[in-house]
């Protein structure tokens, strides 16, 4: 079937797409011994969970829901992250999660008894105060003054560590490796004397493992730094890189009126089908006519 036969709008994937980002990504894990992620919160078309899972070793969750999804749809570990969570949903996520990182130490206090009878590894997000995202992506910056998401150095209380097992940190959104390497050795200055005992470190998402220019050597060596100095499995959460460039948003024109310019009529919207467009705001490629070129 063309393009121009399918009904519109329709989300389009592209399997061989798909699968060759997923083998770059199952390349870095089996040279590293690092565990990837598929990040449910930027993808979580659960039909073609099936083939994913035989590339990756589990997904994040943001929340109870997403959770359920990983656990239920793709299997492997399920890896929890929320900045805070409600007791009565907590309790839920116990049946579901393999690992839970707690935002602060208040939610650990809260929760930790908790998730540590049920058998769950327990970890920090920490944050490095490293910012290297573009201006305009600014309010997104998990590392940005008065960023809610993770632990500062001012915060840290190293005597409530008992039964934690991990660190957690995410810090970038579509950058290359070297973003992560300086990230890296912000949170060695930071964090780096706390980390003996620890069983893993969670270098969170953002890596834009898939993009053409990306340079995969130092993200490999990043990783094997980290294992070999502090004796931990590293986790790489990405999202978008397993899908990057491997999917369409397929819509119809339906007018084009003129108001000092041509303005398209879509039977689509930015907003219920591509929030991102607005929110970042991003730039997507646009064809016309039939197939992608």
């Amino acid at each position: 079937m063309k393009f121009t036969e399918l009904p519109t709008p329709c989300y389009l994937l592209d399997e061989n797409r798909l699968v060759q980002n997923l083998a770059v990504l199952r390349d870095v894990a089996r040279r590293t011994g690092a565990k990837i992620l598929l990040a449910q919160k930027a993808f979580s078309m659960f039909s073609v969970y099936p083939l994913i899972r035989e590339y990756l070793a589990g997904t994040t969750a943001s929340g109870l829901y997403e959770a359920r999804l990983g656990h239920e749809e793709f299997g492997g570990e399920t890896h929890v992250y929320a900045p805070a969570y409600a007791e009565g949903e907590f309790r839920e996520i116990l049946e579901y999660a393999d690992h839970i990182v707690f935002n602060s130490f208040t939610q650990w206090k809260a929760y930790g008894s908790l998730a540590r009878a049920a058998g769950k590894s327990c970890g920090l997000r920490l944050n490095p105060e490293c910012s290297t995202q573009p201006s305009d992506h600014a309010m997104y910056d998990p590392c940005g003054p008065d960023s809610r998401l993770g632990i500062t150095i001012e915060n840290f209380q190293p005597e409530l560590l008992d039964g934690i097992e991990g660190f957690h940190f995410h810090t970038l959104c579509e950058q290359n490796s070297d973003d992560l390497v300086r990230t890296v050795a912000a949170f060695e200055q930071n964090f780096g004397q706390y980390m003996d005992g620890l069983k893993w470190i969670n270098l969170g998402g953002g890596h834009h493992i898939t993009r053409a220019d990306y340079d995969v050597e130092t993200l490999v060596h990043c990783i094997d730094y980290l294992q070999k100095k502090y004796k931990v499995q590293v986790y790489l959460e990405p999202g978008e890189a397993v899908v990057l460039n491997a999917g369409y948003l397929v819509a119809t024109v339906l007018e084009v009126m003129h108001n000092h310019k041509d303005i398209a009529i879509l039977d689509t919207s930015a907003a219920c089908h591509m929030p991102d467009v607005l929110e970042v705001p991003y730039r997507p490629p646009v064809y016309r006519g039939g197939e992608p070129g």
